[in-house]
């Protein structure tokens, strides 16, 4: 295997328990992903790209080991992959303040005991990243505005300087002016510390910015699979023609 290789799936499918299913039924699981493959390069950005309910989201929570059951294999060169999720309010405990909720990565970090000087210290040094001043480490995540809050999951996201980062619809929840400041915020990380970052998106157009190379897909199965510039403008599939049509790219 190639040594800049950072992750690999190779024929994953993944599973879930079926809560609805009638008593005495023999189908126990639905599945959600069908032998799903790609890699990704160290300091690369892949986007999966799709409608709602192609398995975007899915794949992410599989990745970072939220979702166990599955068939095929996982390669991951680094160990402790980050996510921030779609809707920064709900991901953030909203009975502690801001510079708690980032200082708790490091409580549970089982590779390091951080004293506490030195966990204000990257607390600091992660608000300067993020772009945000001091005097919010004391404030509530609902005194603060949408894009602020999705500043803050980053930061958590960032605190033990992850390899990989997976950031799965971070700017959908988010209005258009806000949007394209946490795509530079983002950008300037991928470029400052070379994260490899899977940015999952249904937005086309965002997804051509950011992307080196594009994953679409299509009720849990990979449609199409390549670079970005030529997916977009050599598609394959007939599904990757229909989505780049109705963003108005084709």
């Amino acid at each position: 295997m190639s040594e800049d290789i950072c992750l690999r799936a190779s024929n994953l499918s993944v599973f879930y328990k079926n809560r609805k299913r009638k008593l005495f039924s023999k189908n126990k699981k639905i599945q959600a992903l069908f032998d799903v493959s790609f890699e990704m390069k160290d300091g690369e950005v892949l986007a999966i790209a799709g409608e709602s309910g192609s398995g975007k989201s899915t794949l992410a929570r599989t990745i970072v080991g939220i979702n166990k059951d599955y068939t095929g294999e996982i390669y991951q060169k680094y160990d402790r992959p980050q996510m921030v999720f779609q809707d920064p309010y709900s991901s953030l405990n909203p009975a502690k303040k801001i510079g708690w909720l980032l200082k708790e990565p490091l409580r549970v970090d089982r590779s390091c005991k951080w004293s506490e000087a030195e966990a204000q210290k990257r607390v600091e040094e992660i608000m300067e990243e993020i772009e945000l001043p001091l005097a919010i480490l004391d404030r509530y995540p609902s005194q603060l505005s949408g894009g602020q809050r999705q500043r803050v999951c980053i930061g958590i996201a960032l605190m033990r300087s992850p390899k990989l980062l997976i950031a799965d619809e971070p700017v959908s929840a988010l209005d258009v002016t806000i949007q394209a400041q946490i795509l530079e915020l983002i950008d300037n990380l991928h470029r400052k510390h070379g994260i490899s970052i899977i940015f999952i998106s249904h937005d086309l157009r965002v997804v051509y910015k950011v992307s080196d190379h594009v994953l679409i897909m299509k009720n849990g199965r990979v449609e199409e699979y390549g670079s970005t510039r030529q997916v977009y403008r050599e598609p394959q599939a007939e599904y990757t023609k229909q989505l780049l049509k109705a963003a108005g790219i084709k």
